[in-house]
C-alpha cells in the first residue's frame, strides 16, 4: 500500500476545542488548552504517524475579527495556512443556530478549493436532537466532504475521525521521523506551558496581554537538573503586580504548576526561575511582535 502524507488545518471560532482535539488525535499534549478565548497564538504543528501514513496537523488561532496587531497576525497566519494545506478540519459546537462567528468563517471558506470536514465537538454536553439539528443547519451553508460529531475531551469518535482524515490525505513522503509529535523547539513548548498556567490562574484581560520568552535552558553538570530561566512580559505595571501577587504568591503558584508539568515532559528535575517585566503596548508594536516571532509576510 502506498504511503500517504499531508497537512491538515484545524480551524474554528475561539474556544471550540481545537487544541484539545489536537492533543486527543496525537494522544500527547503539544498544544495548551484553556477555557479562555484566543489561547492559541501561533500555528502549532502536531505530527501523527501510522504504518502507512503521516498527518501534520496545524492548530490555528481561533478566527475572530482583529482588534490589534497581534490579532491581525493571528488571522493572517490562518489565511496563509488554509491556502497551503491538503485538508481543512472545521470545528464547531452543537447549536440550533449559526452565530456570526461561524458565518464569518464560512464566508472565508467559500472560495477555497481545499476539502473541508466539519467536526461538531462537545456532543457530550447536549442532547442528540441538538446535534442532529446542528448537522442539518451546517449542511445548508456549505458543501462539507464529511460531517462527524465528536467529543475531544471524552475521546468520543476520535478513531473514526482519524480514519476519515487519513482517507482525504494524498500519497506522499514521510516528512518527519516516526517518533516526532511536533516540530516545535523545546523552548517554545516550555513557554507555552508557562503561558497556559498564567491563563488558568489569572482572570480577565491580564493573560491576553502576556507573552512568555524562555531565555535559557541549561542542564547542570553535577546533577540531573535542568535549569530554566524565563521572562513573563505584560503590558501594564498593574498587570505585573497581579502576576506576581501578594508576597510573590501568584508567581510561585504559576511556577510550581508549570514546573510539575515540565518535569513530566522532560523526565527530570526542573529548576524554574521566572521574572516579570513590562512592555507597554507590545500587542500593537510591530517591532516587538517581529522580535517575538509573531509577524509574518502577508505576500
Amino acid at each position: 500500500m502506498a504511503f500517504k502524507s499531508g497537512f491538515a488545518a484545524l480551524i474554528g471560532r475561539t474556544n471550540v476545542g481545537k487544541s484539545t482535539l489536537l492533543n486527543a488525535l496525537l494522544n500527547e499534549k503539544v498544544a495548551i488548552t484553556s477555557d479562555k478565548p484566543q489561547t492559541t497564538r501561533n500555528t502549532i504543528q502536531g505530527i501523527l504517524t501510522g504504518e502507512d501514513y503521516q498527518v501534520i496537523f496545524i492548530d490555528t488561532p481561533g478566527i475572530h475579527k482583529p482588534k490589534h496587531k497581534l490579532s491581525e497576525f493571528m488571522i493572517e497566519s490562518v489565511k496563509k495556512t488554509l491556502a497551503e494545506v491538503d485538508l481543512i478540519i472545521y470545528m464547531v459546537e452543537p447549536d440550533v443556530e449559526v452565530g456570526p462567528g461561524d458565518k464569518y468563517i464560512i464566508d472565508h471558506l467559500i472560495n477555497i478549493e481545499t476539502p473541508v470536514i466539519l467536526v461538531i465537538n462537545k456532543i457530550d454536553t447536549v442532547f442528540h436532537e441538538t446535534v442532529d439539528m446542528s448537522i442539518q443547519i451546517f449542511k445548508q451553508l456549505y458543501n462539507f466532504k464529511d460531517i462527524l460529531p465528536i467529543s475531544a475531551l471524552k475521546n468520543m469518535n476520535i478513531d473514526l475521525l482519524k480514519h476519515t482524515i487519513v482517507s482525504y490525505i494524498p500519497e506522499g513522503p514521510q516528512y518527519f521521523p516516526s517518533d516526532y509529535i511536533t516540530d516545535r523547539p523545546e523552548k517554545f513548548l516550555v513557554s507555552e506551558i508557562i503561558r497556559e498556567k498564567i491563563l488558568n490562574y489569572l482572570e480577565d484581560e491580564v493573560p491576553h496581554g502576556v507573552y512568555v520568552e524562555v531565555d535559557s535552558m541549561k542542564a547542570r553538570e553535577d546533577k540531573d537538573i535542568l535549569d530554566i530561566e524565563a521572562f513573563i512580559y505584560c503590558e501594564k505595571e498593574s498587570h505585573k503586580a497581579i502576576i506576581i501577587g501578594k508576597n510573590g504568591q501568584m508567581l510561585r503558584r504559576i511556577g510550581s504548576s508549570a514546573r510539575i508539568e515540565l518535569e513530566s515532559l522532560f523526565g527530570q528535575k526542573i529548576y524554574l526561575d521566572l521574572w516579570v517585566k513590562v512592555r507597554k503596548g507590545w500587542r500593537d508594536n510591530v517591532s516587538i511582535l517581529r522580535n517575538f516571532g509573531y509577524v509574518i509576510d502577508k505576500n
